[in-house]
Protein backbone atom coordinates (compact mmCIF):
# COMPACT_ATOMS: atom_id res chain seq x y z
CA UNK A 1 0.00 0.00 0.00
CA UNK A 2 1.46 3.33 -1.07
CA UNK A 3 2.02 6.19 1.35
CA UNK A 4 -0.69 8.27 -0.40
CA UNK A 5 -3.30 5.52 0.00
CA UNK A 6 -2.38 5.10 3.66
CA UNK A 7 -3.38 8.72 4.23
CA UNK A 8 -6.36 8.87 1.86
CA UNK A 9 -8.22 5.86 3.30
CA UNK A 10 -8.37 7.09 6.92
CA UNK A 11 -9.18 10.66 5.84
CA UNK A 12 -12.09 9.50 3.69
CA UNK A 13 -13.28 7.13 6.44
CA UNK A 14 -13.14 9.97 8.97
CA UNK A 15 -15.10 12.29 6.67
CA UNK A 16 -17.79 9.65 6.15
CA UNK A 17 -17.97 8.97 9.88
CA UNK A 18 -18.23 12.69 10.68
CA UNK A 19 -21.05 13.22 8.17
CA UNK A 20 -22.94 10.04 9.12
CA UNK A 21 -25.24 11.71 11.71
CA UNK A 22 -26.55 14.12 9.07
CA UNK A 23 -28.16 11.24 7.14
CA UNK A 24 -28.84 8.62 9.82
CA UNK A 25 -31.98 8.11 11.87
CA UNK A 26 -32.12 7.71 15.67
CA UNK A 27 -31.63 3.91 15.74
CA UNK A 28 -28.65 3.70 13.33
CA UNK A 29 -27.11 6.61 15.21
CA UNK A 30 -27.47 4.80 18.54
CA UNK A 31 -25.87 1.67 17.07
CA UNK A 32 -23.04 3.76 15.61
CA UNK A 33 -22.36 5.40 18.99
CA UNK A 34 -22.15 1.96 20.57
CA UNK A 35 -19.73 0.76 17.88
CA UNK A 36 -17.52 3.83 18.37
CA UNK A 37 -17.44 3.28 22.13
CA UNK A 38 -16.25 -0.30 21.78
CA UNK A 39 -13.85 0.66 19.00
CA UNK A 40 -12.09 3.12 21.30
CA UNK A 41 -11.93 0.50 24.06
CA UNK A 42 -10.57 -2.13 21.65
CA UNK A 43 -7.76 0.17 20.50
CA UNK A 44 -6.90 1.06 24.09
CA UNK A 45 -6.73 -2.62 25.08
CA UNK A 46 -4.39 -3.37 22.18
CA UNK A 47 -1.81 -0.86 23.49
CA UNK A 48 -0.90 -3.02 26.47
CA UNK A 49 -1.30 -6.26 24.53
CA UNK A 50 1.64 -5.21 22.34
CA UNK A 51 3.89 -5.88 25.33
CA UNK A 52 2.53 -9.42 25.67
CA UNK A 53 0.47 -8.57 28.77
CA UNK A 54 -3.20 -9.54 28.51
CA UNK A 55 -5.52 -7.38 30.59
CA UNK A 56 -9.09 -8.26 31.53
CA UNK A 57 -9.55 -4.99 33.38
CA UNK A 58 -11.13 -2.87 30.63
CA UNK A 59 -14.48 -2.69 32.41
CA UNK A 60 -12.71 -1.78 35.66
CA UNK A 61 -11.05 1.40 34.38
CA UNK A 62 -14.04 2.19 32.16
CA UNK A 63 -16.23 2.10 35.27
CA UNK A 64 -13.76 4.14 37.30
CA UNK A 65 -13.90 6.77 34.57
CA UNK A 66 -17.70 6.85 34.64
CA UNK A 67 -17.81 7.17 38.44
CA UNK A 68 -15.06 9.81 38.47
CA UNK A 69 -16.99 11.93 35.97
CA UNK A 70 -20.15 11.66 38.06
CA UNK A 71 -18.44 12.29 41.41
CA UNK A 72 -16.37 15.22 40.14
CA UNK A 73 -19.50 16.86 38.77
CA UNK A 74 -21.56 16.21 41.90
CA UNK A 75 -19.02 17.08 44.60
CA UNK A 76 -16.51 19.35 42.84
CA UNK A 77 -18.89 21.10 40.52
CA UNK A 78 -16.78 20.37 37.43
CA UNK A 79 -18.49 21.07 34.11
CA UNK A 80 -19.18 17.98 31.97
CA UNK A 81 -16.18 18.40 29.66
CA UNK A 82 -13.74 18.72 32.56
CA UNK A 83 -15.39 15.77 34.30
CA UNK A 84 -14.49 13.63 31.27
CA UNK A 85 -10.88 14.80 31.46
CA UNK A 86 -10.88 14.03 35.19
CA UNK A 87 -12.19 10.55 34.40
CA UNK A 88 -9.13 9.81 32.26
CA UNK A 89 -6.67 11.36 34.72
CA UNK A 90 -8.00 9.44 37.72
CA UNK A 91 -8.08 6.15 35.79
CA UNK A 92 -4.48 6.75 34.69
CA UNK A 93 -3.34 7.68 38.22
CA UNK A 94 -5.00 4.58 39.67
CA UNK A 95 -3.33 2.45 37.00
CA UNK A 96 0.05 3.99 37.85
CA UNK A 97 -0.36 3.14 41.55
CA UNK A 98 -1.64 -0.38 40.93
CA UNK A 99 0.94 -0.91 38.21
CA UNK A 100 3.75 -0.62 40.76
CA UNK A 101 2.60 -4.01 42.01
CA UNK A 102 0.69 -5.87 39.31
CA UNK A 103 3.09 -5.09 36.46
CA UNK A 104 5.59 -7.34 38.23
CA UNK A 105 3.29 -10.23 37.30
CA UNK A 106 3.29 -11.97 33.95
CA UNK A 107 1.01 -13.98 31.64
CA UNK A 108 -1.98 -15.62 33.31
CA UNK A 109 -1.19 -14.14 36.75
CA UNK A 110 -1.43 -10.60 35.39
CA UNK A 111 -4.62 -11.41 33.46
CA UNK A 112 -6.36 -12.89 36.51
CA UNK A 113 -5.30 -9.96 38.68
CA UNK A 114 -6.75 -7.39 36.27
CA UNK A 115 -9.98 -9.38 36.12
CA UNK A 116 -10.14 -9.39 39.92
CA UNK A 117 -9.49 -5.63 40.03
CA UNK A 118 -12.55 -4.94 37.90
CA UNK A 119 -14.69 -6.94 40.31
CA UNK A 120 -13.08 -5.25 43.33
CA UNK A 121 -13.90 -1.82 41.89
CA UNK A 122 -17.51 -2.90 41.39
CA UNK A 123 -17.86 -4.18 44.95
CA UNK A 124 -16.29 -1.02 46.41
CA UNK A 125 -18.73 1.20 44.54
CA UNK A 126 -21.63 -1.05 45.42
CA UNK A 127 -20.83 -0.74 49.12
CA UNK A 128 -19.69 2.88 49.09
CA UNK A 129 -22.90 4.22 50.61
CA UNK A 130 -23.78 7.83 49.88
CA UNK A 131 -20.31 8.55 48.52
CA UNK A 132 -20.79 6.23 45.53
CA UNK A 133 -24.57 6.00 45.54
CA UNK A 134 -24.52 2.36 46.59
CA UNK A 135 -26.16 -0.27 44.35
CA UNK A 136 -28.39 2.39 42.77
CA UNK A 137 -25.42 4.46 41.61
CA UNK A 138 -25.14 8.17 40.82
CA UNK A 139 -27.01 10.50 38.51
CA UNK A 140 -25.19 13.29 36.66
CA UNK A 141 -26.41 16.77 37.61
CA UNK A 142 -25.82 18.10 34.10
CA UNK A 143 -24.93 16.70 30.68
CA UNK A 144 -22.91 18.22 27.87
CA UNK A 145 -25.55 18.01 25.18
CA UNK A 146 -28.63 17.02 27.21
CA UNK A 147 -29.01 13.80 25.27
CA UNK A 148 -28.67 15.37 21.81
CA UNK A 149 -27.93 12.29 19.68
CA UNK A 150 -25.75 13.86 16.99
CA UNK A 151 -23.53 15.72 19.44
CA UNK A 152 -23.11 12.56 21.53
CA UNK A 153 -22.09 10.68 18.39
CA UNK A 154 -19.42 13.26 17.56
CA UNK A 155 -18.14 13.09 21.14
CA UNK A 156 -17.77 9.31 20.81
CA UNK A 157 -16.02 9.83 17.48
CA UNK A 158 -13.60 12.19 19.24
CA UNK A 159 -12.79 9.37 21.70
CA UNK A 160 -12.03 7.08 18.76
CA UNK A 161 -9.75 9.72 17.23
CA UNK A 162 -7.92 10.11 20.54
CA UNK A 163 -7.47 6.35 20.93
CA UNK A 164 -6.42 6.00 17.29
CA UNK A 165 -3.90 8.83 17.62
CA UNK A 166 -2.31 7.29 20.71
CA UNK A 167 -2.27 3.87 19.03
CA UNK A 168 -0.61 5.31 15.90
CA UNK A 169 1.97 7.16 18.01
CA UNK A 170 2.83 3.90 19.76
CA UNK A 171 3.12 2.21 16.37
CA UNK A 172 5.40 4.87 14.86
CA UNK A 173 7.70 5.55 17.80
CA UNK A 174 10.25 3.78 19.98
CA UNK A 175 7.34 2.32 21.92
CA UNK A 176 6.65 -0.16 19.12
CA UNK A 177 10.20 -1.51 19.13
CA UNK A 178 10.37 -1.63 22.93
CA UNK A 179 7.00 -3.34 23.45
CA UNK A 180 7.64 -5.81 20.61
CA UNK A 181 11.02 -6.71 22.10
CA UNK A 182 9.41 -7.23 25.52
CA UNK A 183 6.70 -9.41 24.00
CA UNK A 184 9.17 -11.56 22.09
CA UNK A 185 11.78 -12.07 24.81
CA UNK A 186 12.13 -10.07 28.01
CA UNK A 187 15.64 -11.28 28.72
CA UNK A 188 16.84 -10.23 25.28
CA UNK A 189 15.02 -6.89 25.62
CA UNK A 190 16.66 -6.20 28.98
CA UNK A 191 20.10 -7.05 27.62
CA UNK A 192 19.47 -4.57 24.80
CA UNK A 193 19.02 -1.77 27.31
CA UNK A 194 15.21 -1.62 27.30
CA UNK A 195 13.74 -0.65 30.68
CA UNK A 196 10.94 -3.20 30.75
CA UNK A 197 8.99 -1.90 33.74
CA UNK A 198 8.98 1.68 32.42
CA UNK A 199 7.55 0.70 29.05
CA UNK A 200 4.96 -1.59 30.63
CA UNK A 201 3.90 1.25 32.90
CA UNK A 202 3.61 3.66 29.95
CA UNK A 203 1.42 1.20 28.04
CA UNK A 204 -0.72 0.35 31.08
CA UNK A 205 -1.29 3.98 32.11
CA UNK A 206 -2.02 5.09 28.53
CA UNK A 207 -4.49 2.25 28.06
CA UNK A 208 -6.25 3.02 31.36
CA UNK A 209 -6.40 6.75 30.59
CA UNK A 210 -8.23 6.09 27.34
CA UNK A 211 -10.61 3.64 29.00
CA UNK A 212 -11.38 6.22 31.70
CA UNK A 213 -12.09 8.87 29.05
CA UNK A 214 -14.50 6.53 27.25
CA UNK A 215 -16.22 5.77 30.56
CA UNK A 216 -16.67 9.48 31.21
CA UNK A 217 -18.14 9.98 27.75
CA UNK A 218 -20.47 7.01 28.14
CA UNK A 219 -21.83 8.59 31.30
CA UNK A 220 -22.88 11.60 29.24
CA UNK A 221 -25.09 9.38 27.10
CA UNK A 222 -26.99 7.62 29.89
CA UNK A 223 -26.73 10.23 32.63
CA UNK A 224 -26.06 7.78 35.47
CA UNK A 225 -23.48 5.28 36.71
CA UNK A 226 -24.31 2.16 38.71
CA UNK A 227 -21.94 -0.68 39.70
CA UNK A 228 -23.74 -3.32 37.65
CA UNK A 229 -23.95 -1.16 34.51
CA UNK A 230 -20.52 0.46 34.19
CA UNK A 231 -18.48 -2.51 35.49
CA UNK A 232 -20.34 -4.97 33.27
CA UNK A 233 -18.10 -7.67 31.76
CA UNK A 234 -19.63 -6.71 28.41
CA UNK A 235 -17.21 -3.76 28.36
CA UNK A 236 -14.31 -6.20 28.59
CA UNK A 237 -15.38 -9.14 26.47
CA UNK A 238 -16.68 -7.28 23.41
CA UNK A 239 -13.69 -4.91 22.88
CA UNK A 240 -11.35 -7.86 23.42
CA UNK A 241 -13.21 -9.95 20.83
CA UNK A 242 -13.19 -7.02 18.39
CA UNK A 243 -9.44 -6.53 18.67
CA UNK A 244 -8.75 -10.24 18.23
CA UNK A 245 -11.09 -10.55 15.26
CA UNK A 246 -9.72 -7.49 13.48
CA UNK A 247 -6.08 -8.11 14.32
CA UNK A 248 -3.89 -7.21 17.26
CA UNK A 249 -0.66 -5.16 17.53
CA UNK A 250 -2.04 -2.58 15.08
CA UNK A 251 -4.35 0.41 14.78
CA UNK A 252 -6.53 -0.72 11.83
CA UNK A 253 -7.16 -4.19 13.32
CA UNK A 254 -9.38 -3.14 16.26
CA UNK A 255 -11.18 -0.68 13.96
CA UNK A 256 -12.06 -3.42 11.46
CA UNK A 257 -13.08 -5.81 14.24
CA UNK A 258 -15.26 -3.17 15.89
CA UNK A 259 -17.09 -2.40 12.67
CA UNK A 260 -17.82 -6.05 11.93
CA UNK A 261 -18.56 -7.31 15.41
CA UNK A 262 -20.30 -4.12 16.51
CA UNK A 263 -23.07 -4.55 13.96
CA UNK A 264 -23.21 -8.30 14.64
CA UNK A 265 -23.46 -7.59 18.38
CA UNK A 266 -26.59 -5.50 17.87
CA UNK A 267 -28.17 -8.31 15.87
CA UNK A 268 -27.22 -10.92 18.49
CA UNK A 269 -28.66 -8.83 21.33
CA UNK A 270 -31.99 -8.77 19.51
CA UNK A 271 -31.99 -12.49 18.69
CA UNK A 272 -30.43 -13.98 21.84
CA UNK A 273 -30.49 -11.25 24.52
CA UNK A 274 -29.36 -13.59 27.29
CA UNK A 275 -26.81 -15.61 25.38
CA UNK A 276 -24.93 -13.20 23.15
CA UNK A 277 -21.90 -13.11 25.47
CA UNK A 278 -21.43 -16.83 24.84
CA UNK A 279 -21.16 -16.09 21.12
CA UNK A 280 -18.41 -13.53 21.78
CA UNK A 281 -16.52 -16.14 23.79
CA UNK A 282 -16.83 -18.63 20.94
CA UNK A 283 -15.55 -16.00 18.49
CA UNK A 284 -12.50 -15.37 20.68
CA UNK A 285 -11.69 -19.10 20.86
CA UNK A 286 -12.16 -19.64 17.11
CA UNK A 287 -10.03 -16.62 16.17
CA UNK A 288 -7.21 -17.70 18.49
CA UNK A 289 -7.27 -21.24 17.09
CA UNK A 290 -7.89 -20.59 13.40
CA UNK A 291 -6.83 -17.01 12.72
CA UNK A 292 -4.45 -15.81 15.46
CA UNK A 293 -3.34 -12.79 13.43
CA UNK A 294 -6.91 -11.57 12.90
CA UNK A 295 -8.37 -10.25 9.66
CA UNK A 296 -5.91 -7.37 9.31
CA UNK A 297 -3.00 -9.70 10.04
CA UNK A 298 -4.16 -12.08 7.30
CA UNK A 299 -4.52 -9.15 4.91
CA UNK A 300 -0.99 -7.92 5.71
CA UNK A 301 0.35 -11.42 5.17
CA UNK A 302 -1.32 -11.65 1.76
CA UNK A 303 0.02 -8.22 0.74
CA UNK A 304 3.56 -9.21 1.72
CA UNK A 305 3.23 -12.51 -0.13
CA UNK A 306 1.97 -10.71 -3.24
CA UNK A 307 4.74 -8.10 -3.04
CA UNK A 308 7.36 -10.81 -2.80
CA UNK A 309 6.35 -12.65 -5.94
CA UNK A 310 8.93 -12.43 -8.73
CA UNK A 311 7.84 -10.53 -11.84
CA UNK A 312 5.09 -8.60 -10.07
CA UNK A 313 4.96 -4.85 -10.50
CA UNK A 314 5.14 -3.51 -6.91
CA UNK A 315 4.76 0.15 -7.80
Amino acid sequence: MSRAVRWIVPVVALAVAALFPLAAGPYPLAVARSVLTYMALAMSWDLLLRSGQISFGIAGFFGIGAYTAALSALHLGLPPVLSIVAAGVVAAALAAVLGLVILRLRTVYFAITTLALAEIFRVIMQNGGDASGGPEGLVMPSLIFNGEAKALYWTSLAAVLLSGTVSALFQRSRARLALTAIRNNELSARSSGIHIFTWLMIAFVSSSFLQGIVGGIQLQEYGFASPDSVFDSYYTLLPLAMALLGGTYSTPGPVVGALLLGVAAEYLKLKIPYGHLVVYGIIIVLVILLMPRGLYGVYRGQVKAWAGRPGVDRG
